[in-house]
C-alpha cells in the first residue's frame, strides 16, 4: 500500500529537476539525448534567477555559456541602454548565449531581463569536463550545436538578402 504522507512528502524534491530537464529537450542543441545523457546535462547546469531590468550579460562582456530561460523574457541587444537596438524577445524554453560554448570572445550582443526571470546556464567549463569525462555524450551537443549556429547562419543570411532587395 501507498503511504500518502511519503508520497506528498517526496513530491517537490524532484520538481526542479523535471522542470530543467524539460526545458533541456526543448533546446535542439539537445536533440537526440537520452533520459539518463539529459540527467547528466541537468546535473552540469547552474539555476540563476534576474529581476525586471537586470542584465544577464552585457555586449562584450566575457563569454562563460549558454543560457535556457525556464519563465521570464529575455531581451537580446546591441549596444547599451542609451542607444539599445533590440534583436530578439525570448520567452519560456528559448535559449541564447550558444556560441561561448565554443570560443571564449567576448559576447556580441547584450541580454536584460524585462521581467522576472528563472534561468539555466550551461556553461564551457562544463562542458570541457564533459568532453573528457564522455566524449561521446559531448560530440553529440557540439554536433546539434553546430546544426543550431548554421541554421541561424542561413537566417541570417536570407535576412540580409532580403534587406538589401527592399
Amino acid at each position: 500500500m501507498k503511504n500518502p504522507l511519503w508520497s506528498n512528502l517526496f513530491k517537490n524534491w524532484n520538481s526542479q529537476e523535471n522542470e530543467k530537464v524539460t526545458a533541456l529537450r526543448q533546446v535542439p542543441v539537445f536533440n537526440g539525448l537520452t533520459d539518463k545523457e539529459l540527467d547528466e546535462i541537468e546535473k552540469l547546469t547552474h539555476e540563476r534567477k534576474y529581476q525586471s531590468g537586470e542584465n544577464v550579460f552585457k555586449n562584450s562582456a566575457p563569454a562563460e555559456g549558454m543560457f535556457i530561460i525556464i519563465s521570464g523574457k529575455i531581451e537580446i541587444y546591441l549596444g547599451n541602454e542609451d542607444s539599445k537596438k533590440v534583436l530578439a524577445q525570448l520567452a519560456d524554453h528559448d535559449f541564447f548565449g550558444e556560441i561561448a560554448l565554443l570560443d571564449e570572445e567576448p559576447r556580441s550582443a547584450g541580454a536584460v531581463a524585462t521581467e522576472p526571470s528563472t534561468l539555466i546556464g550551461f556553461f564551457r567549463p562544463d562542458l570541457l569536463s564533459l568532453m573528457d569525462r564522455n566524449p561521446a555524450l559531448s560530440s553529440k551537443i557540439l554536433s546539434n550545436l553546430g546544426a543550431v549556429l548554421s541554421e541561424r547562419l542561413r537566417k541570417t543570411n536570407e535576412q540580409l538578402a532580403s534587406n538589401n532587395t527592399e
